[in-house]
């Protein structure tokens, strides 16, 4: 299997923190650069400090994002960090009083920036730490955390150089962009020469980075396209990834072998893993017997509240076996914790009115042992 899954799981690959592995993934370009430019449609980043695969979703999903930060503010601090760098050279050191200066200043107009605040202190925090983590910056006197400790804390970085490949580079002008929306309806570059290979990349894309592809039509046109070129896709992607294509009536997976993973995966050895898929066979249940209906769009309409009932009742029902944490836990903040990773998982979408639980329900589910309460109640015993 080639190096490209290196590109799609990292930010980038850097010379100075993963040298081994960027001589590696270098040397394999020609093996998959193709399958990046024709197929993706996503522009490799190739240079003698870095790998990076700019990884553009077909749309914005609640998964996404830098998983580090909470706040929207993080962003906003981000975005000041990276412009001051801009102005600095490479190597060139400089004190973190003046950089809160300069996010200060620039952010003044847009948002209230008050350093006294611990909150907003920790949202910077957040910020110089992931920039360290993925070398953007390095610290060689003091650390990061201290300012969220204490304000005046000072701290002495250095400025790697690796910001500017941050940000993503787009053909067309986005000065008047204002929404996430403005993103996903903008015409792709490769779009102007050749429409067909805009959708096969749409296609392409949506498998690579998400766990399922939907389609609420028959007629919808990347479902048409997947159904046409069903071989080409899954050879395309098995040469280079690995892993199989599931071609369902409103969805599509590629599903990964369990020996020959990478990146996030789903179900994993994990409470909360476990715990979704025992909510999803419960889910599968109440359909199969009529309790919930499947919709034509095979999918099932319920309240808010009717799905934290039937998490709750899992909850209580198989708490003893998912360990201290979850046994433990508030049944709203275990109820909650469970709907935020079926959500991330896009297994329901929210609206307004309901939640709308997805064929990704109905696609992995988990069960216990018949014999599982009779063990349990041995093992009470025996404490």
């Amino acid at each position: 299997m080639n190096r490209v899954r290196s590109l799609l799981e990292n930010l980038w690959i850097c010379k100075d923190t993963q040298k081994d592995e960027y001589y590696k993934v270098k040397h394999e370009i020609p093996l998959f650069q193709k399958f990046i430019r024709e197929q993706l449609g996503w522009k490799l980043v190739n240079t003698e400090r870095l790998l990076k695969l700019e990884k553009v979703p077909v749309r914005g999903e609640i998964f996404m994002g830098i998983q580090e930060f909470t706040e929207i503010r993080d962003y906003c601090f981000l975005c000041a960090v990276l412009m001051f760098l801009e102005d600095k050279e490479e190597q060139e050191q400089f004190l973190l009083s003046e950089l809160i200066d300069y996010v200060e200043t620039q952010l003044k107009a847009a948002m209230e920036v008050d350093w006294t605040s611990f909150s907003q202190r920790k949202s910077l925090v957040r910020v110089l730490q992931y920039m360290e983590k993925n070398n953007m910056l390095k610290a060689y006197e003091g650390n990061s955390e201290g300012f969220g400790q204490e304000s005046g804390s000072e701290v002495l970085y250095e400025n790697t150089g690796c910001s500017k490949y941050f940000a993503t580079s787009f053909a067309q002008d986005i000065s008047g962009f204002h929404s996430l929306k403005d993103f996903e309806d903008r015409e792709p570059e490769e779009a102007r020469d050749d429409g067909g290979r805009a959708r096969s990349s749409r296609v392409y894309r949506q498998l690579v980075s998400c766990p399922v592809m939907y389609w609420d039509s028959q007629e919808d046109e990347d479902y048409l396209y997947l159904k046409s070129h069903r071989s080409l896709v899954e050879k395309n992607l098995e040469e280079n990834l690995g892993g199989r294509l599931d071609l369902h009536r409103n969805t599509a997976f590629w599903m990964m072998a369990e020996d020959d993973c990478y990146g996030k995966v789903h179900p994993r050895d994990a409470v909360i893993s476990e715990a979704a898929l025992l909510v999803c066979t419960v889910i599968r249940e109440r359909v199969t017997a009529g309790i919930w209906a499947l919709g034509e769009d095979q999918c099932v309409h319920v309240s808010e509240e009717e799905l934290d009932k039937l998490i709750r009742d899992c909850h209580e029902r198989w708490k003893d076996a998912w360990g201290t944490g979850f046994r433990e836990k508030d049944p709203d903040r275990a109820v909650q914790e469970i709907k935020e990773y079926m959500e991330e998982w896009m297994m329901f979408w929210r609206t307004e009115e309901e939640i709308r639980l997805l064929p990704m329900v109905g696609k992995v589910s988990g069960f216990y042992p018949d014999d599982y309460d009779e063990k349990d109640k041995v093992g009470d015993g025996d404490a």
